[in-house]
C-alpha cells in the first residue's frame, strides 16, 4: 500500500517558538490515522502546513505524491477539509451548500448533481436537502459539512474535531457513516478529536504529538502494550501528561485564511 501523506522531518518556528519540532510520519492510501495531542501541542499547526495555510519552516511534505507549497491547486483538489468550527451558510439549504462547494471547485454541472444526491442520501440528509441549514440540528449540520468536504472526490479528508460538543448517538451515526464512505471509496481520513474512544474505535493508526514533536505512533493496542495501559486515554496521559494546557487558536479563522487563499 502507497503512502497518500508523507511528512519528512516538518518543523515550523514562529520566531524563538518552535510549534512543530522536526516531525516524520506517513498516511497510507485508504487509511484511517488520528493525530492526538493536548491543547497547543501541535495539532493545528501541522493541519496548516498540510493543508497549505501555513509555509512550513524546514521539512517536506507529499500529499498523493505532490508537494502542497509548490503545487498548490492541484494539492487542492486532492484533499476535502472539515474544520472544528461551523462553516455553513446557515441561511442556504443543504443543496445550496453543496452547489456553493460544487462551484468553487470548478466541477461540472451533471457531476454536482449526482454527488450532492449520493452524499446527502449516504449522510441521510436527502430528505431535508431544501430546508435552511438554520433549522438543521448540530448533528446535521456535522454531516453536512462532511458530506460537503467529500463532494469534489477528494482522496484525503481532514477532520478536525468533527465530533466535538455532539451527543454519542450523533457522534456514532456520524463515523458510521464516515467508515462506509472511507471503504467504499478508499478516502484517506486524517482526523484530530479529544475522544479517545472515538480515535480507538476509528483509527488503524494513531500519532500522539507533544511539546512539537511526535511522542508515539501506532495502532491503539500497541500505544497501550508500550504504555502497561488499558486504555487509550490511560496511554494517551502516560505518554502526554496531566497538566491543563491553554487553547489553541480556533478553527474558524484556519477556514478564513484557507478560503482566501483559494480565490487567490
Amino acid at each position: 500500500m502507497s503512502a497518500m501523506i508523507e511528512v519528512q522531518s516538518l518543523s515550523k518556528r514562529f520566531g524563538a517558538f518552535t510549534a512543530v519540532d522536526n516531525i516524520s510520519f506517513s498516511v497510507q492510501t485508504g487509511e484511517v490515522f488520528a493525530f492526538l495531542g493536548p491543547n497547543g501541542a501541535g495539532k493545528t499547526t501541522t493541519i496548516k502546513m498540510l493543508t497549505t495555510l501555513l509555509q512550513p519552516s524546514g521539512g517536506t511534505i507529499l500529499l498523493d505524491g505532490l508537494d502542497p507549497q509548490r503545487r498548490q491547486r492541484e494539492a487542492r483538489q486532492r484533499f476535502g477539509i472539515v474544520f472544528q468550527d461551523p462553516s455553513l451558510e446557515s441561511e442556504l439549504t443543504a443543496a445550496e451548500n453543496m452547489e456553493l462547494h460544487g462551484v468553487l471547485y470548478h466541477m461540472p454541472r451533471k457531476l454536482r448533481l449526482e454527488r450532492t444526491e449520493r452524499l446527502l442520501r449516504m449522510f441521510e440528509l436527502w430528505e431535508r436537502r431544501k430546508e435552511p441549514v438554520k433549522r438543521f440540528s448540530g448533528g446535521m449540520k456535522r454531516r453536512l459539512e462532511i458530506a460537503r468536504g467529500l463532494l469534489h472526490t477528494p482522496r484525503i479528508l481532514f477532520l478536525d474535531e468533527p465530533t466535538l460538543g455532539l451527543d454519542p448517538q450523533s457522534r456514532n451515526q456520524l463515523w458510521t457513516h464516515v467508515k462506509a464512505l472511507n471503504q467504499e471509496e478508499h478516502v484517506t481520513v486524517f482526523l484530530t478529536t479529544h475522544y479517545m474512544e472515538e480515535a480507538e474505535r476509528v483509527a488503524e493508526r494513531i500519532a500522539v504529538i507533544d511539546h512539537g514533536k511526535i511522542v508515539a505512533l501506532g495502532s491503539p493496542q500497541e500505544l497501550k502494550q508500550n504504555t502497561g495501559t488499558g486504555s487509550l486515554e490511560q496511554a494517551f496521559l502516560a505518554l502526554t501528561g496531566t497538566t491543563i494546557r491553554d487553547e489553541s487558536a480556533g478553527a474558524a479563522d484556519q477556514l478564513r485564511q484557507f478560503a482566501r487563499m483559494w480565490r487567490r
